[in-house]
């Protein structure tokens, strides 16, 4: 006989197949065995029990109204962490003072150097540039491909750098890249014919469909008012920033409306100057990781 809860007393069922008492418990026939627990289950818990309260003891554990128990050996994840970034921190520094020490080239040179600091850059780049020029850099309407080889700027290591410092009509830099295009029709330097003249030019010399008379003159306009950035053969200067504008890679669209919308009105794309907001290792790197993306030249 076993005790119940309001006293009362019941009989012990003992289970036929494996001899063990029942609790009592029945549910669809089903009786439930009232097996002690193993014993290596038990110490088991019990040493967990020993071992937490050390624990509580050593280590930070329990929250307090401002702040926590320290624990006797004053441990702290924080200040490990913090020594950790620390001594990474120390460990970049290195590697940044080489590839300050020389020119750009000399990195290049390196293996090991090199891919660090393309490391370097691409992390830079996926947190400051991929917003305006994509992830894969390759950009969007109005934000240069950086993966082919047309630079408004020039894609040498030297010119990238010095894009990437002073940026692109950036007027709170000095040094910023900088040459406006005029607005021909908006400025009245040319008529609206004259405009849809020079883009048929334009569309011409593109190697696209184009209305051969209406090229004929947009030509001696181009050669009076475009040629001086563009050049005459319109293969564009990058001492000035002037595009290309005898290949098929446009910056705002190379259609019959996109480059009337161009020529009448102009463009003015703007990117910021990084010097001061970027530390010069980290320019460094970005300039190495962007020219070696396949443009570089």
């Amino acid at each position: 006989m076993t005790g119940t809860e309001d006293g009362s007393k019941k009989s012990v069922h003992v289970d036929a197949y494996s001899g063990v008492d029942t609790t009592g418990h029945e549910w669809d026939g089903i009786r439930e065995l009232d097996n002690p627990l193993p014993r290596w289950w038990l110490w088991t818990f019990y040493a967990c029990i020993v071992w937490s309260i050390g624990y509580w003891v050593l280590y930070p554990a329990w929250p307090l109204a401002a702040s926590y128990t320290k624990g006797v050996l004053g441990y702290s994840q924080r200040q490990v962490v913090t020594e950790q970034v620390a001594e990474a921190r120390a460990q970049l520094r290195q590697y940044d003072d080489e590839i300050l020490a020389g020119a750009l080239a000399d990195v290049q040179q390196d293996p090991q150097l090199h891919s660090i600091a393309l490391a370097g850059g691409e992390s830079a780049f996926g947190d400051n540039c991929a917003p305006c020029h994509g992830r894969g850099a390759q950009g969007f309407l109005g934000f240069p491909n950086l993966n082919d080889d047309a630079w408004l700027w020039g894609g040498t290591l030297e010119d990238i750098q010095t894009t990437l410092r002073h940026g692109i009509r950036w007027e709170a830099d000095i040094q910023t890249r900088f040459n406006d295009m005029p607005k021909f029709l908006a400025d009245g330097i040319l008529s609206r014919d004259e405009v849809a003249d020079v883009v048929q030019y334009v569309l011409q010399i593109s190697g696209q469909d184009a209305d051969a008379s209406a090229a004929g003159r947009g030509s001696e306009i181009f050669a009076a008012q475009c040629a001086l950035c563009h050049q005459e053969d319109g293969r564009g200067n990058t001492d000035l920033g002037a595009p290309n504008l005898t290949d098929a890679i446009w910056l705002y669209g190379g259609d019959q409306a996109s480059l009337y919308e161009s020529v009448a009105y102009s463009r003015r794309g703007v990117m910021p100057a990084w010097q001061g907001r970027l530390d010069e290792a980290t320019i460094a790197k970005l300039a190495l990781y962007v020219h070696s993306l396949g443009g570089g030249q």
